[in-house]
This record gives structure tokens, C-alpha cells and sequence, in this order.
């Protein structure tokens, strides 16, 4: 059973969410053959505190 595990920053819609875990989903089924019902895929959201970028944190430098 293929698995995907995502960490993003908080902030996506359920819209966005549901797209990413779609085309993913898609990409594993393309690139392994696997069923697709056997593809699982995880979005870890991370709070913009705790997700750095060139020593500050994303909520510092606004993203």
C-alpha cells in the first residue's frame, strides 16, 4: 500500500486539501501501478509558528 505523507502549512481551504490528495493520489497510480484504492495519502498541517524559512518563522515573514 503505497503511502504519501504531506506537511504544509496551515492555511489551505478543504478544496485545496481534497486537490492535493487527488493528484497525488493520481501520481502514485500512474508512476507504481498501484490500485488506487490502495493508495493512502496524509496531510500533516504545520502552524505557521512552527514551519521555518531562512531563520524566521512563515507567520514572521508573512506567508
Amino acid at each position: 500500500m503505497p503511502f504519501a505523507q504531506i506537511y504544509m502549512i496551515e492555511g489551505r481551504s478543504e478544496d485545496q486539501k481534497r486537490a492535493v490528495i487527488e493528484k497525488v493520489s493520481q501520481a502514485i497510480v500512474d508512476s507504481t501501478g498501484a490500485p488506487k484504492d490502495a493508495v493512502r495519502v496524509w496531510i500533516q498541517e504545520v502552524p505557521k509558528t512552527n514551519w521555518g524559512i531562512a531563520g524566521q518563522t512563515a507567520k514572521d515573514l508573512g506567508r
